[in-house]
């Protein structure tokens, strides 16, 4: 095959655009970082780019989850500590009116006192969080109860478990069930131990049997407490799992993605000496003119 001065000329040109597409390239990567800014350049890298970045989306979700669970279960174990320090100081006031020393006048001023209690209680059981009724259900726009302490809907009271997903395909449940934490009954015999303490012929054995009460709801709602207590060590260690997950799905995106900087060096170097020395090779191929030839 004849090789020309044209053809010559045409695979210098060709091989410095080379040359410049290859430092170019260096200097993308070095800039930014990355092995590569667009997915032609490489697809299967940018196709575990875009699988990494996926699952590092659900994990943000999951951890945007977890803090909602945990702001639902903390707001709820304080609730329920409240609860029972209130229950408690009913229990105390119940020995007391029970004791044949107290009069009259003084089983009213207890009694004042229990009434309190309850609409502390009742108070609580509508305790709302982050515009949420944390103790209604999976129906968290409405009040359990209204100030008396009456359900709102006494037919059918929502008990349903508020599930959250915290791990592909795991849910775990955020708030308590409101049936055992906070029985209709609590607030209906609360009104009857306040009634009792103002009848002036209630009986020391009347008041006295109201403990028992106390007692049982006492400990359904630490029964309740202690539910939440093993969910809220899950959640923890979910959020732990969580956590490992986003580092090793960060790692693993930083691997596919991120540029060897000191390859990236050697190899813009290289290139570099590359273009350089075919600069110089092409100054001498294109220098002779037709004079020269004629020579």
């Amino acid at each position: 095959m004849r090789i020309t001065q044209s053809m010559i000329s045409q695979n210098m040109l060709k091989n410095i655009s080379n040359s410049y597409s290859q430092i170019d390239k260096y200097m993308d990567q070095l800039s930014t970082g990355k092995k590569i800014n667009r997915p032609s350049d490489d697809p299967v890298v940018a196709m575990r780019g875009v699988s990494h970045r996926d699952s590092l989306g659900k994990i943000e979700q999951y951890e945007r989850n977890i803090a909602e669970v945990n702001n639902w279960m903390d707001n709820s174990d304080d609730a329920l500590n409240e609860a029972g320090q209130a229950l408690h100081r009913v229990r105390e006031l119940i020995i007391q009116a029970s004791n044949d020393t107290y009069e009259e006048n003084q089983r009213n001023n207890i009694s004042k006192e229990v009434d309190q209690l309850k609409q502390h209680l009742v108070d609580i059981a509508n305790t709302k969080v982050n515009n949420k009724y944390i103790f209604n259900g999976t129906d968290t726009t409405n009040a359990r109860f209204d100030q008396d302490g009456q359900l709102f809907n006494a037919a059918e009271p929502n008990n349903n478990d508020v599930d959250i997903e915290l791990a592909d395909g795991i849910k775990v449940r955020a708030n308590v069930n409101p049936a055992n934490a906070f029985p209709a009954d609590l607030f209906a015999k609360l009104d009857d131990v306040v009634a009792e303490l103002e009848n002036p012929n209630a009986s020391n054995a009347t008041i006295e049997g109201f403990i028992e009460d106390i007692d049982g709801f006492t400990q359904s709602l630490t029964n309740e407490r202690a539910d939440l207590g093993a969910r809220m060590n899950r959640v923890e260690l979910m959020e732990n799992r969580i956590a490992q997950q986003r580092v090793a799905t960060t790692d693993l995106m930083s691997s596919n993605e991120d540029a060897d900087m000191e390859k990236v060096i050697m190899n813009l170097v290289q290139a570099e000496s590359v273009h350089r020395a075919a600069l110089g090779a092409g100054s001498r191929v294109i220098q002779p003119t037709l004079l020269d030839f004629l020579r």
